[in-house]
């Protein structure tokens, strides 16, 4: 089958067009023809070796984390999907490889396709989806009445969470470019901050919860917005050491992970905050639960730009400018 290679982590590589085995099917696996797939930082971060202490991944491998599709085969022992069936997902750690004309994947990691989205739609959906889900509703634990700061709300992981704390019942703040402020505010935010013009630490206070995906100085001032008992939540870093018990690394990774969150940690515990790092798993239950939101309106997917599959490395070198206003897709059917 075609698909992309990493051969060797390297900042801003180009990934390898060309053959790759079939993959393989286990029991409770699903095989599924892929006739979408999203694109995220996490591939290039991944792509540029910044996980590579943390990820179980060792090159020659496929990359890509999201996708659509239609169901080729079952394993012996699957019984929640069968051959034909549209489908999406975000794959486990472990087995990503979604820049691929075909992957085998868990069927717990699988959910049906929204029947109301198209397959590049539904493509762009599953790891922000389910980021925003886990950060929101397992980690937050956002309420009706709450007040929450979602960072870099035009991006792909704000657009979706916006909607999500909406829905919620949140009070909803949020940070962008001056270009995007109108997009912000069409999904639902009611407080806007231009980072071009406003300094946010300076203009929100006595919020909830902080979804931060930006970069560690935006995290510490982030603990000024909160009140005391409020939730930092970032996804962009630093490691603590729950995600190390969670990724089960050795001891000495795990100590790592410890000082590498340490300033922000105890930063926050002076404000009686509590700081959490969020790396989102796999889920096809709360995917479908997303999926009742999506078919019921609730939630739309902010697409950017389609590109053919051919052109993936193009579209990581395009989602690498930051200037995307949502997701990027690349289409295989």
């Amino acid at each position: 089958m075609k698909a992309f290679t990493l051969d060797k982590y390297k900042k801003s590589g180009i990934l390898r067009f060309g053959e790759r085995p079939e993959p393989s099917l286990g029991d409770e696996d699903v095989l599924v023809e892929i006739h979408a797939a999203g694109l995220n930082p996490l591939d290039s971060k991944i792509r540029d070796g910044a996980f590579k202490p943390l990820l179980p991944y060792r090159p020659p491998f496929v990359l890509g984390h999201d996708m659509a599709g239609r169901v080729a085969r079952v394993g012996a022992k699957a019984r929640r999907f069968k051959a034909g069936d549209e489908v999406y997902a975000r794959p486990r750690d472990g087995r990503v490889g979604t820049f691929a004309e075909r992957i085998s994947i868990h069927e717990d990691d699988l959910a049906l396709k929204p029947k109301n989205l198209t397959m590049e739609e539904a493509a762009s959906i599953p790891l922000v989806g389910l980021t925003a889900w886990q950060a929101l509703v397992d980690r937050a634990d956002l309420r009706k009445g709450q007040k929450i700061l979602i960072h870099a709300g035009s991006g792909g992981v704000g657009t979706f969470a916006i909607q999500l704390a909406k829905h919620l019942g949140a009070t909803v703040a949020t940070t962008t470019s001056t270009a995007n402020v109108g997009l912000v505010r069409n999904l639902g935010a009611d407080v806007v901050i231009d980072y071009k013009t406003q300094n946010f630490e300076k203009v929100l206070t006595g919020y909830d919860v902080v979804l931060n995906s930006l970069d560690g100085d935006t995290l510490k001032k982030s603990l000024s917005v909160l009140k005391p008992g409020g939730k930092l939540i970032s996804i962009s870093g630093p490691p603590d050491a729950d995600f190390a018990r969670q990724q089960r690394l050795n001891w000495m990774l795990s100590q790592l992970m410890r000082l590498l969150s340490f300033g922000i940690r105890r930063k926050a515990k002076a404000r009686g905050v509590h700081y959490s790092f969020l790396f989102m798993r796999a889920d096809g239950g709360q995917l479908s639960q997303v999926t009742a939101l999506i078919e019921a309106g609730i939630i739309r997917p902010i697409m950017d730009r389609v590109f053919p599959f051919e052109a993936t490395n193009e579209a990581l070198t395009y989602l690498d400018t930051g200037r995307s206003k949502g997701k990027v897709v690349v289409r295989l059917k």
